[in-house]
């Protein structure tokens, strides 16, 4: 804990590494008063290098992987080689500090939306990590019909938490959801460098754009029935946005739920 009014030193507690030098997750521990709204970020912050036991004085955004009942929090990574926070972040081991600011951040959570229908959560890359924290509610699941959760990556080593989310019908507070309906939740992993089983080796917005993105998840993309996240990469959004906007998807304004919710995710 420091003095500081705006943010909290936290500790490092694990580290685990995706892809080495390039994608990885950190947990830290939590401040008691700190509270979120799962799909929201946090701003972390390092000292400077050239002064390693001062105040941080560098801070990124990153999503919360974690959920807002779990008592640590956990963020996930690429590994920027040319930037001068995340290669550092990346060589933090348990033990190490993690400034983090008081106050949360973002408006990629389901309060966007009215309940029900199907809720489609569109990543890529690291973009997942909001979203990671929305599944891991599980008020999440007894909210809406159907999860469709479309990962787009370059190659299969970059489908982070794969197996967790392949996992989750399996949880004892699940299971009743996954016995009534198997589809509850549709996960799609889509590389565009690799051919992945059963996959189309694709960009998502090509998907979008020409009707497979709906044969695959078995759903068509009706803005009466779902609501939409999109989460990555600046250029992914701008086209998916587009695609989607002249399908009759809008952002919520003044009040009224929308059915579509983006953010950037660089």
């Amino acid at each position: 804990m420091t003095d500081d009014s705006k943010y909290t030193r936290q500790t490092v507690t694990h580290v685990h590494t995706w892809v080495p030098d390039k994608l990885f997750s950190l947990r830290v521990t939590r401040d008691d008063a700190y509270t979120f709204l799962p799909g929201q970020f946090a701003r972390v912050g390092l000292p400077g290098a050239d002064d390693p036991d001062g105040p941080p004085t560098i801070w990124r955004a990153y999503s919360m992987v974690s959920a807002p009942q779990e008592s640590w929090l956990e963020f996930y990574s690429i590994v920027v080689p040319e930037g001068l926070f995340s290669p550092r972040m990346a060589q933090l081991r348990p033990g190490d500090s993690l400034y983090v600011e008081k106050t949360p951040y973002g408006f990629l959570t389901l309060e966007r939306f009215a309940p029900g229908g199907d809720l489609w959560l569109l990543a890529s890359g690291t973009g997942i990590s909001a979203y990671l924290s929305i599944l891991r509610d599980p008020a999440t699941w007894r909210a809406y019909r159907r999860i469709i959760l479309v990962h787009g990556v370059r190659t299969a080593e970059e489908l982070a938490y794969r197996q967790e989310i392949q996992s989750w019908g399996a949880q004892p507070e699940l299971a009743e959801l996954f016995a009534a309906d198997p589809q509850k939740l549709v996960y799609l992993p889509i590389a565009t460098r690799e051919a992945l089983p059963g996959m189309p080796q694709e960009r998502l917005t090509t998907l979008i754009a020409d009707g497979r993105l709906e044969q695959l998840a078995g759903q068509p993309l009706n803005p009466e029935q779902a609501k939409i996240m999109l989460c990555g990469n600046p250029d992914m959004l701008a086209d998916a946005r587009k695609l989607l906007g002249e399908r009759g998807f809008r952002p919520g304004r003044r009040g009224i739920p929308g059915n579509l919710a983006v953010e950037n995710y660089w």
